[in-house]
């Protein structure tokens, strides 16, 4: 017990300098930042749609973007730079490494949702239903980071942009099917159906019952359900990076 929790302690060392060298990085700021907020422009120019109505997708957005640009991008880099060869000759873990990894995705993602979530306060929002948002919020979070960490997975490479190549071209889908832009009940039903893949849609639904009181799923379900991606996501970056990390030094 106590070995598993020095190891997830080295875990916040490593957040803590992933924060340090690669929050500024290029990718992390086009894919993190630059892309959702143009992308956010392009929802909310021209719809005269009240602000209540659009915030719940775009928080949804933010939240997806962030949490996951930060991920796919740290093992290439720390293999580029050989980096992740000392940090595998250190007494850590490989599932301490990644973990490190999720928890710097997390904080990054956390950081600028809640300026979103700040404004949610201006919009008059329930106590409970504050609470709730704010609860889904930080497990949708950690979710999506597990998420971009385990796209970086495969291929094994130490090139940051084909991680995150590759990165795009899962989440940019995800995005058109998650009820960001059309709520899931008003999907057909072999979109809402397409829709149940995606652990985006779970937490955009949890939204907008806590900012407008609709919803499609009921609200234990919404988290019932981002419990279960985070915890599949979490186990399946740790055994695929297990699996690839000698092909990546090799």
């Amino acid at each position: 017990m106590s070995q598993f929790i020095e190891q997830f302690r080295r875990s916040f060392v490593i957040a803590k300098k992933n924060i340090k060298i690669y929050y500024l990085k290029g990718p992390v700021i086009i894919f993190g930042l630059i892309f959702p907020l143009f992308l956010a422009l392009a929802y909310v120019i021209g719809r005269n749609i009240p602000l209540r109505e659009m915030l719940p997708g775009l928080i949804g957005m933010a939240t997806f973007f962030t949490a996951t640009s930060v991920g796919p991008s740290i093992v290439p880099w720390e293999n580029r730079s050989k980096t992740l060869e000392r940090l595998l000759c250190c007494p850590v873990a490989l599932w301490s490494i990644i973990f490190g990894d999720m928890l710097s995705s997390f904080i990054f993602g956390l950081i600028i949702c809640i300026i979103l979530l700040t404004l949610a306060l201006t919009l008059s929002i329930e106590l409970l239903g504050f609470i709730i948002l704010l609860f889904s919020l930080v497990i949708a979070n950690f979710c999506f980071a597990a998420l971009g960490v385990l796209l970086s997975a495969y291929p094994p490479t130490d090139v940051p942009a084909t991680s995150m190549m590759l990165s795009t071209l899962v989440k940019f889908p995800l995005v058109f099917i998650s009820g960001v832009f059309i709520p899931v009940e008003q999907l057909p039903l072999w979109g809402a159906a397409i829709a149940s893949i995606s652990p985006l849609t779970y937490f955009t639904d949890i939204a907008r019952q806590c900012l407008l009181n609709k919803g499609f799923y009921p609200l234990a379900l919404d988290l019932m359900m981002i419990a279960i991606f985070t915890a599949t996501f979490t186990l399946t970056a740790i055994k695929l990076h297990e699996k690839t990390i000698t092909r990546r030094l090799s």
